[in-house]
């Protein structure tokens, strides 16, 4: 069997497929957030001990087989800072986190922004390790100077099982590698004011390694890579490689990825170029902050249950009766297809008569609005995937090709862990089906009429999220 290890926000999970990309097992189990105040951070030890834990579970309840491979991928961004063990030397500060909103504040004014966009394709956002470790370097230098290394959540992960401290070109994209080169590039750090703190990032490989030996879950020797981060390897999982075709994964984040081989860093500074294992092809990303999250903070506002929302959704009218939702929850404001530290969520065209089942629409038809804005700026051209938590429901899936105005290729399952195995095979020279592994468990139509009317309403969109942006704005003072 191949094992492909997930470790997400929230969730860590690992998945056994069969030869023909077919799972077998799946072990999952919670990890938590510690949020306050804007600064978002998680228990380093406590995400690795899941991580033994989902690995151990699997391999003992499909003890009949063996491990032929193992892939890793996880959550990108945030700092997790380790000593030379890869044991970490405080919290782990994560993607989410809102703690150098200021310091970006700062960059924007000054030009720093555009020109870390311009070197290396990636628009910085609070929770990413530009300003994170820029942060840290103001505020807690004594930390930095205690670290062996700022690594990546999965890098994190590989250290522990492997002891072996690397990282991949997919999670050095942001901000630091020059996608040209795939190498850091020393001027993004000198403009950041982090070229002290160079000796901090992970050498930048296509990591493979055996594990087994320094902690449980896999066994003695088991062949391991380090893969592409989350957003990467579902394209992989979901087979999107073919320039043009893209991926909207609707999960904790709303991540849209364009494949393409071709490197324009003159546009708007948004989103970000992620490098891939093949030189010259990227993935145009644009991952807004907040998918699944803006739908469950409504759901846990108003009561409603998950297994209620297709009835709900079929039951209201497009439209929601006039209820709109501007779905930028996050903490830390929106960073695609926009950079937009102090934006917020807006509910409006609520009245007494407005129903749970219209505030749900809303916030549905507000998701698919935003997937459309960044599918958009990322250059959607082909054919598009979708995977996520957010395809377990038919009528979201039918709401979000209608608001697309395209076909839906569904990718159930671990699609992260399946292209982390993916990867991993590439990287060893072992030959898998990728159609078979990568093939569609539906594909979900428009509906025309329904298509017309939400183009409107994408229109009156785009009209209302230019206003909040000048409000974000105002109240940043800028």
């Amino acid at each position: 069997m191949y094992v492909g290890i997930d470790v997400g926000t929230s969730t860590v999970k690992a998945a056994a497929f069969d030869a023909r990309g077919r799972e077998l097992a799946v072990e999952s189990r919670p990890v938590a957030l510690a949020i306050r105040d804007g600064f978002v951070e998680q228990d380093m030890d406590a995400v690795y001990a899941a991580v033994t834990e989902v690995l151990t579970a699997l391999t003992v309840g499909l003890a009949g087989r063996r491990v032929e491979l193992a892939g890793l991928t996880g959550q990108g961004d945030g700092v997790w800072l380790v000593d030379a063990e890869g044991r970490p030397v405080r919290a782990a500060i994560s993607w989410m986190d809102g703690r150098a909103h200021a310091l970006l504040d700062e960059w924007m004014a000054s030009g720093v922004f555009t020109s870390v966009f311009r070197r290396t394709g990636s628009a910085m956002f609070p929770g990413c390790p530009g300003p994170l470790l820029a942060w840290l370097d103001r505020h807690e230098p004594k930390v930095l100077d205690g670290a062996a290394a700022a690594l990546y959540c999965k890098d994190m992960v590989f250290q522990r099982l492997t002891g072996v401290r690397a990282t991949e070109v997919s999670d050095a994209s942001m901000p630091f590698l020059d996608p040209r080169t795939r190498q850091y590039d020393g001027d993004t750090l000198a403009l950041l004011g982090l070229s002290h703190r160079r000796g901090l990032l992970a050498p930048v490989s296509d990591p493979l390694a055996v594990a087994g030996t320094r902690g449980p879950g896999l066994p003695p020797g088991t062949r391991i890579a380090d893969g592409p981060y989350d957003l990467p390897a579902c394209a992989l999982g979901a087979g999107v490689t073919r320039p043009g075709d893209g991926l909207l994964i609707i999960g904790t984040c709303l991540a849209s990825l364009v494949a393409t081989d071709t490197l324009d860093l003159a546009g708007e500074p948004a989103g970000l170029h992620i490098s891939t294992d093949t030189p010259g092809h990227w993935l145009r990303a644009m991952p807004a902050m907040v998918g699944t999250a803006a739908l469950d903070w409504i759901l846990n506002t108003t009561g409603v249950r998950h297994g209620d929302v297709d009835a709900l959704l079929d039951a209201t009218e497009p439209g929601a009766h006039g209820v709109r939702v501007l779905p930028y929850f996050a903490p830390s404001g929106e960073r695609a297809p926009f950079v937009e530290p102090h934006l917020r969520a807006e509910l409006t065209g609520v009245s007494l008569e407005t129903t749970k089942g219209d505030l749900i629409r809303a916030t549905c038809e507000g998701i698919g609005f935003a997937a459309r804005h960044c599918l958009e700026a990322a250059g959607l051209t082909g054919d598009l995937a979708v995977c996520g938590g957010g395809t377990r429901s038919p009528a979201w899936m039918r709401l979000f090709a209608d608001v697309l105005g395209r076909p839906l290729r569904v990718v159930e399952g671990e699609v992260g862990a399946r292209g982390a195995v993916l990867a991993a095979a590439a990287r060893y020279g072992l030959e898998l089906d990728v159609a078979a592994w990568t093939a569609p468990t539906a594909v979900v139509e428009p509906d025309p009429e329904r298509a017309r009317f939400y183009a409107r309403g994408y229109a009156a969109h785009l009209a209302r999220l230019a206003e909040s942006r000048t409000r974000a704005r105002a109240r940043a003072g800028g």
